[in-house]
């Protein structure tokens, strides 16, 4: 009997469930852990991205600033070497467009941005103007622009690729109808994913 032989690609865009470290009972209730299941740093590093990811291939991952560090960490131990901030994500709030203010320790917190990595050779640029910088509006917690999605497209091309860590109500649905892979506990048609050592999961545990 042939073994199977899991499916790879060359766009891997993923939003991980970052496990923030809150200071009071009240940053609590802002805490993601609210909203889905979060993970930590050390379980994320033992998914095995390598085993879905073409020999040239490219990983897009959002990441706020307190957990930068974390993210380029998680870049590295995936088989990638970072590159650059690919986009930025100013937000504005949701019923009016004014900028969005949010939490933060020092200064208030507004955007987000999307790290840039690759693994073998550089894709192909399929475009030249495809700008680092969008500006929208807020939607549910955690959601992200769906345009996010297509610039990606629209700089890489039609090639293979999955949204790592998508939730159903977010971008997961039309993410599967243009074309994207995912992989997530709160979707169907959960792809799997290996955990170093061998053992195989559907979803974030």
């Amino acid at each position: 009997m042939r073994k199977e032989v899991a499916k790879k690609y060359s766009i891997i865009y993923a939003d991980p469930p970052w496990n923030f470290r809150v200071w009071s009972k009240k940053g609590e209730g802002r805490s993601p852990d609210q909203h889905y299941l979060t993970q930590g740093l050390d379980y994320l590093k033992l998914m095995d991205i390598q085993s879905i990811a073409n020999k040239d291939s490219v990983l897009l991952m959002w990441a706020t600033f307190p957990c930068l560090a974390q993210a380029l960490d998680l870049v590295k131990s995936w088989g990638f070497t970072y590159k650059t901030v690919a986009f930025t994500w100013i937000k504005e709030n949701k019923n009016n467009g004014k900028l969005f203010c949010g939490m933060g320790y020092y200064t208030r917190a507004n955007a987000e941005i999307v790290l840039l990595a690759t693994r073998g050779k550089p894709l192909k640029r399929m475009a030249k103007n495809i700008r680092q910088v969008l500006i929208s509006k807020l939607g549910r917690h955690s959601e992200k622009p769906v345009e996010i999605r297509r610039r990606i497209v629209a700089l890489f091309g039609q090639r293979s690729r999955i949204e790592l860590f998508a939730r159903d109500g977010n971008s997961s649905p039309s993410a599967k109808d243009d074309g994207w892979d995912v992989f997530g506990n709160e979707v169907k048609g959960s792809i799997k994913i290996a955990m170093k050592g061998g053992v195989n999961v559907d979803q974030c545990e």
